[in-house]
């Protein structure tokens, strides 16, 4: 049985040689060229400089690209967190129920530009209706799409089931390509319809719709 040959160790040709045989190398591995020094003369070092510049420019274009996403998205935030600030104001404002309500569907119609405002609560409001008000017991068989909704208090965003459209929405339910169901705590729920089948979808953030959701149920609350 013959003896293992030793393993030579690599040295500086080697690595020579077997760039030549492989000129793509670097293409593979572009940020082993970030950390090549190389002396400052004509030639073939031009050429891998340049490659290294091109390499930190498109760096450079794509962490530019990053960050313009990033600030439209915290101005875009920012924006947003100031009308659900105006819309909480406004809501502490009212005088009634019925003005508490009123101002919701209003504010989010007007200032949030949406298409289609709802509202299901359980308990009645004296005095007061609405054709945007559902008001319905929460033991009502008509509830039952809502079921897994109700049981789980979370928001929805996206296309709503046909059952879902015709009771909240009524008449208008086939306008509605899009929405975004949300509980009111354990007194009902505030639907927002679209006409445009992207404006709600389930990839979107909700923290600013449960902000929403719990500054009207900390408003509805004040009267009862």
């Amino acid at each position: 049985m013959s003896e293992l040959t030793p393993r030579r160790e690599i040295d500086a040709l080697d690595v020579a040689g077997y760039l030549r045989r492989h000129p793509d190398f670097l293409a593979e591995f572009p940020d082993l060229a970030l950390t090549l020094n190389l002396p400052r003369q004509q030639g073939s070092s031009t050429s891998l400089a340049s490659y290294q510049l091109e390499v930190l420019r498109d760096k450079t274009r794509a962490l530019t690209r990053r960050l313009q996403e990033l600030i439209a998205v915290a101005q875009e935030n920012e924006q947003l967190m100031v009308r659900v600030h105006a819309f909480t104001l406004s809501l502490m404002r009212a005088g009634s129920l019925g003005d508490t309500l009123s101002r919701v569907v209003a504010t989010l119609t007007e200032d949030f530009h949406t298409d289609f405002v709802r509202m299901a609560l359980f308990d009645s409001v004296e005095g007061f209706r609405a054709d945007w008000l559902r008001i319905e017991a929460r033991d009502s068989t008509r509830l039952g799409p809502f079921g897994e909704f109700l049981q789980k208090s979370e928001p929805i965003c996206g296309r709503l089931n046909h059952d879902k459209l015709a009771f909240l929405f009524d008449h208008h339910a086939d306008k509605v390509r899009s929405a975004v169901l949300l509980p009111i705590g354990n007194r009902g729920m505030l639907a927002i319809g679209s006409h445009d089948p992207n404006r709600f979808h389930p990839g979107i953030g909700t923290i600013f719709l449960k902000l929403i959701a719990d500054a009207v149920d900390a408003a509805i609350g004040r009267f009862g």
